[in-house]
């Protein structure tokens, strides 16, 4: 059986990587969290290609794409809109921000102040953004690419615990290995802007939808919560993954079996996902950060620890 979503999903990862050289597993994360409908944390060191990426997915797709750079001047109202009144008409109109679009990329989001930062969380999560007491819903599909350099913290502002969760995913891109990058060399002429959308956003909108068709054991469903529910119990843990996380990582174990022509999930689909989506949800415990520890080791611990119950293939 091949799955409507599989071959659309490989024809953008072809047409990303002609730019992102070497770097096909990070390209599938982030089609995957397309493809779930989730927003995206590219986090990295200056130089390593997180705008580049998030540039050439909105290229690969057909849709309304917007651009933020965030900065300490930045205003809630830059990102969301505002309603201002017109003399000549007489009444307060709404005009719509950078954040009503399909994709929308806000580039060094830690440099904004907080305040800025929160008039992301309702639209993250509700996809509508409320002003002066009227509700304006945002196109679908909708997706924030965020990128944010964790070495620079000079001027930034870390993101609060309840705009993390918000992100489906954080992913790193890292350096390229050696082939890789003397191809960058041998292309610098070629970016973003020389790739040809492969798919519209109506498209996007039908295969998000067809994703959620695919078939989930009972038996998987409850390895997937002994999984999550592992992280709010380790020692090295204050706080762990919460219900949104388990959802989030169900519906990206959906899209990965899709993008493999499969109509059911593997709990190896669970396992591949389970550290770009859940170890940016976890709070760690003062001990564990002063010793070095990261969520990824503790979901290391957790894949390791967690046992599969009979049944969860299928």
């Amino acid at each position: 059986m091949t799955t409507p979503l599989a071959p659309r999903f490989h024809a953008l990862a072809d047409t990303i990587e002609k730019v992102v050289k070497g770097k096909r597993d990070i390209i599938e994360l982030a089609l995957t969290c397309l493809f779930s409908e989730g927003h995206l944390l590219i986090e990295d060191v200056p130089g390593t290609g997180k705008t580049t990426l998030a540039r050439c997915l909105a290229a690969s797709v057909d849709a309304d794409y917007a651009r933020v750079q965030f900065t300490p001047d930045l205003l809630p109202s830059d990102i969301t809109g505002a309603t201002v009144y017109r003399q000549n008409t007489g009444v307060f109109e709404f005009l719509p921000g950078p954040v009503f679009a399909n994709i929308v990329l806000g580039d060094e989001i830690n440099r904004a102040s907080p305040k800025t930062q929160s008039a992301l969380l309702e639209v993250m999560e509700e996809r509508r953004v409320t002003a002066d007491g009227t509700t304006h819903p945002v196109p679908r599909p909708f997706m924030v690419l965020a990128t944010q350099n964790p070495v620079d913290m000079g001027g930034t502002y870390p993101l609060p615990e309840a705009q993390l969760d918000r992100f489906l995913m954080r992913i790193t891109v890292g350096y390229p290995d050696h082939a890789s990058e003397i191809a960058v060399l041998k292309e610098t002429g070629v970016g973003p802007e020389s790739l040809t959308p492969v798919v519209t956003a109506r498209e996007i909108a039908e295969l998000i939808a067809t994703a959620g068709e695919i078939q989930v054991a009972d038996a998987l469903h409850d390895y997937l919560v002994r999984v999550v529910a592992a992280t709010r119990t380790h020692p090295d843990v204050r706080l762990g993954a919460s219900p949104r996380g388990s959802v989030a990582l169900l519906r990206a174990a959906r899209v990965r079996a899709a993008s493999q022509d499969r109509p059911y999930v593997f709990p190896e689909d669970v396992k591949a996902l389970a550290e770009p989506v859940l170890a940016h949800r976890l709070i760690l415990t003062p001990e564990a950060e002063l010793s070095g520890r990261t969520g990824t080791d503790v979901i290391d611990e957790v894949l390791t620890t967690v046992p599969l119950e009979s049944g969860a293939r299928v």
